[in-house]
């Protein structure tokens, strides 16, 4: 049997916590190989040893702690497939030459999300949706293409949205969030600030999360390929995003009002029998089960369920009527992980997959 050559890839914003997130699920990767590594003008020249500040519980990989950090520049060293973790006011000069030089940028940034012509996927909701690329590539001469991935609270409350959407219909949506401070990177919020403390605002977040949800539950039109456009789902959203001293794990309290009757059974029925597209669930990084549902009364917790499917499922319980819309639960999904590096590295695989790679 022959063995697939695995596909050199890199990492912008490599010394970040998501940069190193993806630096630790990229190691034994069996489609890619982790070769390149770019950063700040601090850390340029450095080995990644040195120029990490390794936050993660788990060693930093063997394989990356030799690499030499580069600048962020498309100089024609850097594979052709990126991963981009980086600061939304540098991300878009950045990702944007690195795509008109050819590379195929995965990008955890929101600089791009919202543009009608960038794909913003979830691969287990809307793979089809990477079919942007072919009128991202010609409206805008790139010969590379930008491939992103959703903020991370909106990941956890789209994937649990999607059954509903597609069994009921929706027509509104409000969800509270009570977010790690894992999402706010290293050192991200000072301790006297968080300590015995919820802080109810999250700049830019709630805006994400509600345009950003609709985009995701929206469809192609007929002809996107051609003018590249996805039509937003037709519902409402209200977010509010709070954040609380957890350190991994986005909890979100939803209520959702449905197109069509639904009894409790069914909305269970609908999560569970909720399966990713044929062609996303052989995918390395894919959940077996991306959403998993606990019945305790008191569940799901970040500090028992954040790691459920490797950190890459949207665990839901709390099922109950709501006197205001139809019925309310929550929802808990890693940040870093399935709302971030994991989430691109999932997106990567299925762009490889579906021949967007070659």
């Amino acid at each position: 049997m022959s063995v697939m050559k695995k596909l050199e890839v890199g990492i912008l914003g490599a010394t970040g916590m998501v940069g190193q997130r993806l630096a630790s699920l990229l190691e034994n990767h069996p489609w890619f190989d982790l070769r390149w590594l770019g950063a700040s003008d601090r850390s340029s020249g450095k080995k990644y040893a040195e120029a990490c500040n390794w936050r993660l519980g788990d060693a930093m990989p063997a394989g990356a702690r030799s690499l030499l950090v580069n600048d962020c520049v498309p100089d024609g060293k850097a594979p052709q497939l990126l991963f981009a973790s980086l600061d939304s006011k540098v991300a878009g000069e950045v990702e944007g030459a690195f795509a008109r030089s050819g590379h195929a940028v995965v990008s955890n940034s929101s600089y791009y999300r919202m543009e009608r012509d960038v794909p913003l996927v979830i691969p287990e909701v809307n793979p089809g949706h990477l079919a942007l690329v072919r009128a991202q590539r010609r409206e805008r001469g790139w010969s590379g293409m930008i491939v992103t991935n959703p903020n991370c609270t909106t990941v956890g409350l789209v994937m649990s949205l999607a059954p509903l959407d597609r069994t009921f219909g929706l027509a509104k949506v409000m969800m509270t969030s009570m977010q790690a401070v894992s999402g706010a990177g290293y050192p991200g919020v000072p301790t006297l600030d968080i300590l015995g403390n919820v802080i109810p605002y999250i700049g830019g977040e709630e805006e994400k999360v509600e345009a950003e949800t609709r985009k995701l539950l929206g469809s192609l039109d007929a002809d996107s390929s051609h003018d590249g456009h996805v039509k937003s789902g037709e519902f409402a959203v209200s977010a509010h995003c709070n954040r609380v001293l957890v350190e991994d794990g986005h909890t979100e309290t939803v209520s959702v009002a449905l197109r069509s009757k639904a009894t409790p059974g069914e909305v269970l029925a609908a999560w569970q029998e909720f399966q990713a597209p044929s062609e996303v669930r052989s995918l390395p990084s894919a959940p077996r089960r991306p959403i998993v549902i606990r019945g305790e009364a008191d569940r799901p917790q970040p500090k028992f369920d954040v790691n459920t499917e490797h950190g890459m499922a949207a665990v839901v319980g709390r099922l109950r009527p709501c006197p205001v819309l139809d019925y309310k639960y929550v929802v808990l999904s890693h940040n870093t992980i399935r709302g971030a590096a994991g989430a691109a590295l999932l997106n990567a695989e299925l762009m490889k997959a579906g021949g967007y790679l070659d």
